[in-house]
């Protein structure tokens, strides 16, 4: 019976004194990568739980993404990654980030009227499903803001009008100041964002459409593709960058479509769709298994 106690409580001071870290890296390919990394997390007294790893033969790219566990002292592990960045990564020529797996990240959401995506993202988070805090909702109309009262999400209506757009960016940027925005998820956000705004948040803005462009662009794309009897309908999310819906894609999803679907059919069909896509999507981010490479995603398991 002791020795079941002694067990638990050694367990208990172990999870408590370790702090869990995720470590993705990016570099040319050579032999031995892996061992070099984990045996030198080893040597810093650290403790790898999990390893991921990808070579893309054509660019000659090697990509691994790491769990790991380390003494919760703050000094250790500044060092550690000091240490790492001098001895590992410019030896390899490594690209490297090392994120703190039980911290929550900040997530804005951008909205305009569509509540689909919205309700879904939403519900996730008051369940415990996604690992974020979502300080606050902003959105060019103030239709949805009673869903994100029912969440208890504060919302944030900043109008935006052809002649107001750059002020009404710049608004929108004092505020995702002010919550210490991490990143931001465009829940069918109906503008178009500026490069200067882009450009502030590289691979950190996460938007969701339907997978027809470039072939049915415009504002009722079902409808298009509807009348042309197309037999897949899809769902993209992908980082947002200045080159329209041309960013690295996260995730995407289709279903099969007959003649036997109405118009209808295609719209609440292509609705589920962005839902999960968009939900897997911020997930990916969130838990740090997308490495974005010459404007493409590696996203480990």
């Amino acid at each position: 019976m002791q020795s079941g106690l002694s067990w638990y409580v050694y367990t208990l001071k172990r999870l408590l004194l370790m702090k869990k870290t995720t470590l993705l890296i990016n570099c040319p390919d050579q032999k031995g990568l892996i061992a070099t990394v984990t045996n030198f997390i080893l040597e810093k007294e650290g403790n790898t739980i999990y390893v991921e790893q990808h070579v893309d033969h054509a660019l000659k790219e090697f990509f691994m993404r790491l769990e790991c566990e380390f003494d919760s002292d703050e000094k250790k592990l500044a060092r550690f990654k000091e240490s790492f960045n001098t001895n590992v990564a410019a030896h390899h020529q490594m690209h490297w980030e090392m994120y703190d797996t039980d911290k929550k990240p900040k997530m804005a959401i951008f909205v305009s009227k569509y509540e689909h995506c919205l309700y879904d993202i939403l519900g996730r988070y008051a369940s415990g499903e996604l690992h974020v805090k979502i300080p606050i909702i902003i959105s060019n109309h103030a239709d949805l803001k009673p869903i994100a009262d029912a969440f208890n999400v504060p919302f944030k209506h900043i109008p935006v009008t052809k002649g107001n757009k750059v002020e009404a960016e710049r608004e929108q940027i004092s505020v995702l100041e002010e919550h210490k925005i991490d990143f931001i998820v465009l829940a069918r956000y109906m503008q178009i964002l500026s490069s200067d705004f882009v450009d502030r948040y590289p691979n950190k803005i996460i938007n969701i459409h339907h997978s027809f462009l470039p072939a049915f662009p415009g504002a009722k794309p079902y409808h298009s593709a509807y009348e042309r009897g197309v037999k897949i309908i899809g769902a993209t999310s992908h980082y947002v960058t200045s080159d329209l819906d041309e960013g690295p894609i996260i995730e995407q999803e289709i279903v099969r479509v007959s003649h036997i679907h109405n118009v209808q059919d295609f719209i609440l069909k292509g609705r589920d769709l962005e839902k999960i896509v968009l939900s897997r999507a911020i997930k990916h981010h969130i838990q740090h298994k997308v490495l974005v490479y010459n404007n493409k995603t590696v996203i480990f398991s």
